[in-house]
Formats: structure tokens, sequence, C-alpha cells
């Protein structure tokens, strides 16, 4: 029996602008996994650290942008290698924006809600949008 990968987690962010457009940022094609795709920002917590802090550092360090923690909307799961990745999904909104992009991505976009489902999307991602997407239709 082979051991089972560790867990880490990983918090991302659904950031809404203030037309009600969420923000997605395409991976580089330099990074390891999921080059060429399209994520939501965020990123892993430091020890000891809030989730609420640790997305809104982790979106400051990739978009720039200054975010405001609303709610817990979602989760996804990945593996890796070496181990699994938990993501636990907020949302989140923003006054600006203005995004300036790290180097771990190239592009960003904003895209109304119901588009999310129709982006090439990291693949871990994928089920998560098309919830989200139908959560704000149904409550249209």
């Amino acid at each position: 029996m082979t051991a089972a990968k560790p867990y880490a987690l990983s918090v991302k962010a659904v950031v809404c602008d203030v037309q009600g457009r969420c923000l997605l940022l395409r991976r580089s094609t330099s990074s390891k996994a999921n080059a060429g795709k399209w994520e939501f920002p965020g990123g892993k917590l430091d020890p000891g650290e809030r989730v609420d802090q640790a997305l809104e550092r982790e979106v400051a360090e990739e978009t720039g942008l200054t975010v405001t923690v609303r709610r817990v909307v979602g989760a996804a799961e990945s593996e890796l290698a070496e181990r699994k990745i938990a993501y636990l999904i907020l949302e989140a909104t923003c006054g600006t924006n203005e995004v300036i992009l790290s180097e771990e991505h190239d592009r960003f976009l904003w895209v109304a809600p119901d588009s999310l489902p129709n982006i090439d999307l990291s693949p871990q991602f994928r089920p998560f949008a098309m919830i989200y997407a139908q959560r704000l239709l149904q409550r249209e």
C-alpha cells in the first residue's frame, strides 16, 4: 500500500469589480502546471496566516488589487506528483479594475460570471465555475 499524498491548502478569489465582472488570470507559459490556462487569483497560506489575510495578500501580490473578502463560495481539488491541493474559493470585491500582473501570469480578463464556464480554465476550477455561474443565474 502506498502512502497517501499530503494535502496543501490554497485560497482562491472570485474577485468582482463594481460592474459585477469576475477577474481571471492566465498562467504564464513558463508555469510548471497548467501553463496558458486561466485561473482565479490566490495562492498558498503562510504558516499561522488567516484565510482572509492570505487571500488579500495573494491577490495583491498577483494583481496589485486591494480586495474585501465577502464569503466562501466553493472548493476544488487538484493532484500534483508530490502532493494534493485543496482550494478554498472565496468571493471578494475590489473598488478598481486596474490590474498590475505579477510574473506568474501573462494576461488578465474581466468576464461576466455567466461566461466563466466558457473560458479555458485550469481543470480543477471548471466544475466550480459551472456551479458558480448557475447559482448566480438562479438568483436573477
